[in-house]
Order: structure tokens, then sequence, then C-alpha cells
């Protein structure tokens, strides 16, 4: 056997351990899958598509995106559609900070969250390629035995991610479903 035939074998045991009674929660970094969609299709991303897939015939629990406020106030009409699509949306307010530099990410908040749910779920699916959700997952797998799932552009993911979580769904390999 060759070894991407057993890394593919790997994957396929992996994927083959969902059932239907699994409770499932779905943590979304929408900056992380917005900016990838647009800059590497120039396209949007399709978040109920993303939800839908991601939890197949299983029991959704719980979804929460995490997006950030401008001043402006653009993305309300966005978050209002998220939450029509099944979505909490949680929000915070962009930082900016003296000489302009800004900042505006989620990573502790969705940290903290998926921690405090993997206690009563069988999966976390995480909705973000960023490397520094590796300690996340590795701690999630060993404490709670929670299953957890990544949904990204492979493009822009951590390799080390995609090694690490229990299965991995690329968007960009079903740009026509995934994206608008």
């Amino acid at each position: 056997m060759k070894a991407g035939e057993s890394l593919l074998l790997f994957f396929k045991i992996k994927k083959m351990s969902k059932f239907k009674e699994q409770r499932v929660g779905v943590l979304v970094d929408i900056q992380n899958l917005y900016y990838s969609a647009k800059v590497l299709h120039k396209k949007k991303a399709n978040f109920g598509a993303l939800l839908t897939a991601g939890v197949g015939d299983r029991k959704l629990i719980r979804a929460i995106a995490y997006g950030i406020k401008t001043l402006e106030g653009q993305e309300e009409k966005f978050f209002d559609a998220l939450s029509k699509q099944g979505f909490e949306v949680k929000t915070k307010d962009l930082q900016i900070f003296p000489g302009g530099a800004k900042k505006g990410d989620w990573d502790v908040g969705i940290t903290v969250d998926a921690i405090k749910m993997s206690k009563s779920l069988d999966v976390i699916i995480l909705m973000s390629g960023d490397g520094d959700y590796i300690p996340l997952v590795n701690y999630i797998q060993s404490t709670t035995g929670c299953r957890v799932e990544v949904m990204a552009f492979l493009e822009s993911t951590s390799a080390k991610l995609v090694e690490e979580v229990d299965e991995f769904t690329n968007i960009s390999a079903d740009k026509k479903k995934f994206l608008i």
C-alpha cells in the first residue's frame, strides 16, 4: 500500500464514525471563511449550505457564527440572514488601535465555547482553517472524546489542522454547493 493510499484509508475510517444519533455543535469563524472565499474564489461562502452539509442527518444542537461589527454597520443584514438560517450570531466590535491598526478575531471566544460545548456533544464542527485551533482540537479529542470536524478552504487551511481533525471537508472541492 502506497503512502497516499494509507492516508486515504485513514480518512475513510474516520468518516465511518458518523451516525444519526450524534449531537452536533457548529462553530463558524465568519471572517476566516468570508475572506478565504473572497480572496481564493472572488465569491461568498454559502453558510446555510455549509451548515446543512456539515450536520447532514445528525442532530444539530447549536450553531454559532462569530462575527465582527464595524463602525459602518454594513454587516447587520448579513448577520440577520445568518440568524434566519439557524445560526446564533455572536458579535464584537472591531478594535482600532492608535496608529490605525485593526484587529478583530474570535479565536479565544470560539475556543472557550468549543470546550464548554464539547462536554455535552458528540461532534464539534469548526468552520475555519486557522492553525491556531490545533491545540483546541487536540484538547477536545483527548479530554472529552468528542469528534472534531473542520470545514474550510484547503488552500488557506493549516496542513497540520487537516491532519489532526477527525474529518476535513474542503469547501473548494464543491464550489457550486458552497459558494455564492
